[in-house]
């Protein structure tokens, strides 16, 4: 008696008869039945490096794009179990699943990162968390955000962790000083208040090169306008429009950049012991701050 094929094999074997036809049609691109085979046996190959087997669970937690597609036959390849689900869920709803799968590795798009390390310490199973695609958005307005990049080497830190952790006291202890009593940060996520954002945290590498990006919201943000000219997929506007709060709305005072600069650099010097002087950017941190600024003009 034949055993019948998983849907792994039912993929290698339409991809063999068909190769070039096309298999997905997204957002004008056409990708033929061998390119998904391909690149669904890539995600089981890096699946099985980590070390999930048959029978593991993989949470899935993508939109309607190809990742989602090579993901979910590449977990079939290793004979484990997809466990997809709603990209607008939230905390309590992610951790649920998590536990309730016992998966031991999460998929996600790259911008929900610091949701998912907020609650790695909720779902003790979850082991790896893999990220793909790139759909951040951050809002900035000039006198209602202040923004703080900073370049480092990346032999400087041990991991990304300790970078998050260090920059993520350092403007606690800013908020505080300036009166934002309920400040508070957790492991690669948004800086809170009272659990609203009151703030986000984001690291891209360049090269040798990590560029840290924080943005602070001295004031509330409007984005009713921003939204009426700018379709954003509806996973990230939902993960955008989350409760956001502001040092006015937690102290009723408007902080200027300025007064933020003076509360900030003091914490920055103790944490980092180093003294910051203004001056000419040196020629690693010129570069970083350029292909950032080419990359939010393209967009």
């Amino acid at each position: 008696m034949s055993s019948i094929p998983t849907l792994g094999e039912l993929l290698q074997e339409i991809a063999r008869k068909y190769k070039r036809k096309e298999a997905i049609l997204f957002e004008g691109t056409a990708i033929s039945y061998q390119e998904l085979d391909e690149q669904s046996n890539k995600v089981a190959n890096a699946l099985a490096s980590l070390g999930i087997r048959e029978g593991d669970r993989v949470a899935i937690m993508l939109p309607n794009i190809p990742e989602f597609v090579y993901t979910f036959f590449g977990v079939q390849k290793l004979g484990a179990v997809a466990v997809p689900f709603n990209t607008l869920y939230k905390g309590r709803e992610i951790i649920h699943i998590l536990n309730d799968s016992g998966a031991r590795v999460i998929v996600t798009l790259t911008n929900f990162a610091n949701l998912i390390n907020e609650i790695r310490f909720d779902t003790p199973a979850l082991e790896y968390v893999i990220l793909t695609g790139q759909r951040t958005l951050v809002f900035g307005e000039p006198g209602s955000t202040v923004f703080v990049q900073a370049v480092f080497d990346r032999g400087q830190w041990e991991s990304t962790d300790a970078i998050f952790n260090t920059m993520g006291d350092v403007l606690v202890k800013t908020l505080k000083d300036l009166g934002v009593e309920e400040a508070w940060y957790k492991h690669q996520g948004s800086l809170r208040a009272r659990g609203k954002k009151i703030g986000t945290i984001l690291l891209s590498t360049m090269e040798n090169l990590y560029i840290l990006n924080s943005v602070i919201f001295l004031s509330p943000l409007s984005t009713d306008e921003f939204f009426k000219v700018i379709w954003v997929p509806p996973e990230v506007k939902d993960k955008v429009l989350e409760p956001m709060t502001s040092i006015k709305e937690e102290t009723g005072k408007l902080v200027t950049e300025e007064e933020f600069k003076t509360a900030f650099l003091p914490h920055l010097q103790d944490r980092f012991g180093i003294q910051v002087a203004t001056g000419e950017l040196k020629r690693d941190e010129l570069f970083a701050y350029e292909k950032n600024r080419a990359v939010v003009y393209r967009k």
